[in-house]
């Protein structure tokens, strides 16, 4: 094998984990048995190749695939080869042959595909299989998506971004992903028909960027009105079943438009309370009691639109009460709300599947006691609904459900909230949770899931909790992630893999209970004089992460891959780095000592939050340009260019017109790191200074209110950035190094 191959040994006995197909108890619920894939094997294994083209191009030639759905009822794949150096695959679905293909050229080639890039440089000739590799998982279904994710993340995708992201999902095993683009345009048609006028209708639309929430019942109109033009643009599915797998498609919630009322004024509605810090011009949500007649009649009504449009694999999401406090706690009504939202679903589809998120009983555990979860559970036949236990990671419910009183459910990672930046993970937990899940009492588990709120951040977690389907025990962390090291900038150099072991026994690996991952850091929140700089593990390991990865820069900068995560370990640093300059200033300021604070200050400012922006600027994956430009592409004409441009803005600063949910997406992103988070923290200290000399003393409301001058400034710009990177990475990455590391010992080390 050519230089920087990994050994074939290592590899042998990686894959000898998941030798043996092991029928589990799970597997028995027969009322999910008529959830397979529609696509002919034929389409399955085709959809395989293109993808492979895609990827490879000319190389793809070199494997041969196959589907045969008889193989296996759960999804296996077999390879081998043949005399003249190519792979057969043969799997059960298309997704099965994609997946243990990607294995293929992960453990046997060294190679990568990612968020932020690629490593593929096949060796020449495909090393050889020897005798058949069997590849298969104990679980049925490996979900995808949180209902959020469609906002955070992929609001302004175009089909090849699209194509990518299912050619991902395909690689890395999923089958069952959420599929929700287009349902407005459905629900404009289905308004129309009962009577509502477009005023009424737009006036319940929010924007693009706040669709998740506005279909949740948390929020309406903000960022509004939705344009025509984006009903057309967005009114396909995002073509997934060629691959066998089985999209999830939207049901009805109960979350009606306030003309309603106007049609039907006797029926049963309740408006809720304000969500989150909105007040109730943009919240306050109309909701249809199930149990009136009405809601039956819309319900059917809106999904017999969806199935007629895009067909369906039987499988349907909706979620009562997310994030809202259901109007009574009597058992007896949860169980009939539960059975009247079913009984929407059957109407139209009497094989239905309701796929729900299990969020709220975790996020309103106050209301959801035992009673309360068991009777909304209870309110659907027993295998008809399917729950994500969506935080598994952190806050296991099947734990003390036992098991969601017997309904199915899919043990998932949230890991991100908001999209936000910054190195997170809990890889111990990962590894652990799901083979504790299995061997749970009674356990009803049928599958795995990553429900992140925002993705393309941290691929190291996504690609070891999509591997983690296909094992039969936990792996061996240290190992796994020295060959991950290995893969994805196809090299055998010790440094990247010290690196990435320092990284994923640290960083990677937070062991506090109960932690969320909300970005604290001081950097991308509004400055205060109370702000949170504590972290999970000891800022040594990164520190010492960081100088092997620029020790071992040079001969990698040509992978994409690499750059990347030199990149982000920079920012990683300067971001913990921002945290020890906070320190100083807010202790200088408390101790009155003026020139500590310009110090300290004045090289945050001036200094370290530029050399942020450049590192940056510097590389695509890093950009705002292209999340603005995408959402401009989106228009037809400056009005709507203008109306998606505010949205794009709004969600990753203020989140709201007054900022209610400020910095909850936040990104660390070359340009808004200058023009917005810089800004604010070159206003804070200019406002510290100007308390030090003239002896009044920091009000943070006057300061909200003047900073929220400098956030509203910069989401009403207009300025446009760039879309293509400029600056030499790594000239950039050794300067701020020499610069700022033997500072980040004497800082963060010592302190």
């Amino acid at each position: 094998m050519p230089p920087g191959s990994v050994p074939c040994r290592t590899v042998v006995v990686v894959l000898l984990l998941w030798t043996g197909l092991v029928l589990t108890a799970h597997g028995a619920f027969q009322s999910l048995d008529h959830l397979r894939p529609q696509a002919s094997d034929e389409t399955q294994a085709r959809a395989v190749g293109e993808l492979l083209t895609r990827l490879i191009g000319d190389r793809s030639a070199e494997f041969i695939v196959s589907v045969n759905r008889s193989l296996s009822s759960l999804d296996v794949c077999e390879l081998r080869s043949t005399q003249d150096n190519r792979i057969v695959a043969t799997g059960s679905t298309g997704v099965a042959v994609a997946s243990g293909v990607y294995n293929y050229l992960k453990y046997f080639c060294n190679c990568q595909v990612s968020w932020s890039g690629d490593q593929l440089d096949l060796p020449r000739p495909l090393p050889q299989v020897t005798g058949v590799l069997r590849l298969d998982t104990l679980h049925r279904f490996r979900y995808y998506q949180n209902v959020c994710t469609v906002s955070y993340s992929s609001v302004w995708w175009d089909w090849p971004r699209w194509e990518r992201e299912i050619d991902w999902m395909a690689l890395n095993g999923i089958n069952l992903p959420l599929a929700f683009t287009g349902q407005e345009a459905l629900w404009q048609e289905v308004y129309r028909a009962m009577g509502l006028n477009q005023t009424e209708i737009e006036e319940f639309f929010s924007g693009p960027a706040f669709l998740a929430w506005n279909r949740m019942g948390n929020m309406f109109e903000f960022g509004g009105p939705l344009p025509q033009s984006w009903h057309v643009k967005k009114l396909y599915l995002q073509r997934m079943r060629s691959f066998g797998m089985l999209p999830v498609l939207p049901a009805f919630s109960g979350n009606i438009p306030k003309g309603i009322l106007r049609l039907y004024p006797n029926a049963n509605v309740t408006r809720l309370g304000p969500w989150a810090q909105f007040n109730c011009s943009f919240s306050c949500a109309y909701i249809l009691d199930p149990r009136d007649p009405l809601f039956l009649q819309i319900g059917s009504m809106y999904l017999s639109q969806v199935v007629k449009q895009f067909g369906t694999d039987h499988i349907y999401n909706t979620d009562t009460f997310n994030e809202m406090t259901p109007p009574s706690s009597d058992p007896e009504y949860l169980s009939a709300v539960s059975r009247s939202v079913f009984a929407s679903m059957t109407a139209v589809d009497p094989q239905a599947i309701w796929l729900m998120q299990g969020w709220l009983f975790y996020s309103s555990a106050w209301f959801w006691k035992p009673p309360q979860i068991k009777a909304l559970l209870h309110g659907v036949p027993i295998g008809r609904m399917i729950v994500l236990d969506l935080f598994a990671e952190t806050e296991p419910v099947f734990t003390y459900t036992e098991s969601f009183y017997g309904q199915p459910f899919i043990w998932c990672m949230l890991h991100n909230f908001g999209g936000n930046s910054g190195f997170f993970g809990q890889v111990e937990s990962m590894n652990s949770g799901p083979f504790q899940a299995l061997s749970f009492p009674n356990s009803t588990l049928v599958g795995l899931g990553m429900t992140p709120e925002g993705i393309e951040q941290n691929p190291v977690i996504y690609e070891l909790m999509s591997e983690l389907a296909w094992h039969k025990a936990p792996v061996n962390l240290s190992k796994w992630v020295s060959l991950y090291a290995m893969r994805r900038y196809g090299t055998t150099q010790e440094k990247p893999v010290a690196a990435w072991q320092l990284l994923f026994s640290s960083v990677y690996n937070c062991t506090i209970p109960h932690y969320k991952n909300h970005n604290h850091s001081p950097l991308v929140r509004r400055p205060s004089l109370k702000m949170n700089t504590g972290t999970w593990y000891d800022p040594a390991d990164l520190f010492k992460a960081w100088k092997l990865m620029v020790e071992a820069a040079p001969p990698l900068m040509s992978k994409e891959t690499f750059r990347s995560d030199l990149v982000d370990v920079t920012r990683e640093a300067l971001q913990v780095l921002t945290s020890a300059f906070y320190l100083d200033i807010a202790e200088s300021f408390a101790n009155q000592k003026l020139p500590e604070l310009l110090t300290a200050g004045g090289v945050l400012v001036h200094d370290l939050l530029p050399e942020l922006d450049h590192l940056l600027s510097s590389d695509v994956n890093f950009l705002l340009g292209p999340w603005l430009e995408r959402a401009r592409s989106m228009a037809l004409g400056e009005k709507e260019a203008r109306l998606y441009d505010m949205n794009a803005r709004n969600q990753i600063t203020l989140w709201g017109p007054s900022g209610e949910i400020v910095d909850y997406a936040s990104k660390e992103w070359g340009g808004l790191m200058a023009d917005y988070y810089a800004q604010r923290w070159g206003l804070f200290v200019n406002t510290l200074v100007e308390c030090l000399n003239t002896g009044r003393p920091f009000k943070q409301d006057s300061f909200n209110q003047e900073v929220f001058k400098v956030e509203q400034g910069f989401v009403d710009n207009g300025k446009e950035y760039p879309t293509t990177p400029s600056g030499d990475t790594y000239e950039i990455v050794r300067r701020i190094f020499l610069k700022y590391y033997p500072q980040a010992m004497k800082k963060l080390v010592g302190r």
